[in-house]
């Protein structure tokens, strides 16, 4: 299948964890927190005490082998959908194969890739982070977030913040990419589950109108906690 390559320039930037947090380092030395570490820092109360009964009910050890699993899982199927955007034939890993095959027929609809894996930053919200993808879903330009799951998420509501995180991604990429004439305007996350058809969750402009202002607010509130609006230099 043609992808369409036509990519934008690729940045690859440091990253550094500090106390817990990742931060991203510009050309310059200066870091930036990555939107992670601004939704983590500023999660509301309900879903603070919902992972922490979650921890609480399973047990710590058990949730720690959940989670590092998750993550694992995760960068393998990440890894693989990156080298197949960018027209790489390579062999699906065995712990990747179940979840490439949920989402592999959602990626037969991407085509125009601009960008994949590529750091962005925000210098005016001081921010950044890493975005899955930019392409065209079924001819509509838009940031794409792909995630794995071992039951579908039914909902919006359950992403949880990753709507918030899309948003992040989408008015860093505008930015940093202004020059080229990027302005998306439209998300998609796919959520990849064993043994079922990928979950495709489609966000029209006046959503992420409102995702995007529910963001501003998020980091607003970080950087007031921190009592500054300026990067740190290394």
């Amino acid at each position: 299948m043609t992808l369409n390559l036509n990519l934008l320039p690729h940045h690859r930037a440091k990253t550094l964890r500090e106390s817990g947090k990742q931060y991203y380092v510009d050309a310059k030395g200066d870091r930036f927190p990555s939107v992670s570490t601004i939704l983590n820092a500023t999660k509301p109360q309900e879903d603070r005490e919902a992972l922490f009964n979650w921890r609480n009910r399973v047990g710590v050890e058990k949730a720690n082998r959940i989670s590092s699993a998750a993550s694992r899982r995760g960068t393998s199927t990440h890894k693989h959908i990156q080298r197949y955007l960018l027209g790489e034939n390579i062999a699906c890993p065995d712990a990747a194969k179940p979840y490439w095959d949920s989402i592999e027929p959602v990626l037969q609809d991407i085509h125009e890739v601009r960008l994949v894996e590529g750091s962005v930053f925000h210098y005016d919200l001081n921010y950044a982070g890493r975005v899955d993808c930019v392409a065209s879903y079924k001819g509509i330009p838009c940031v794409c977030d792909w995630k794995t799951a071992d039951k579908p998420k039914g909902s919006v509501e359950r992403l949880r913040d990753s709507p918030l995180q899309l948003a992040a991604y989408m008015g860093a990429v505008n930015k940093f990419y202004q020059e080229y004439g990027i302005h998306l305007r439209h998300a998609l996350l796919v959520v990849a589950v064993p043994e079922m058809p990928a979950e495709v969750f489609w966000f029209e402009p006046d959503n992420m109108m409102i995702y995007w202002q529910q963001w501003e607010r998020r980091v607003g509130e970080f950087w007031q906690r921190r009592g500054t609006m300026t990067p740190s230099s290394i």
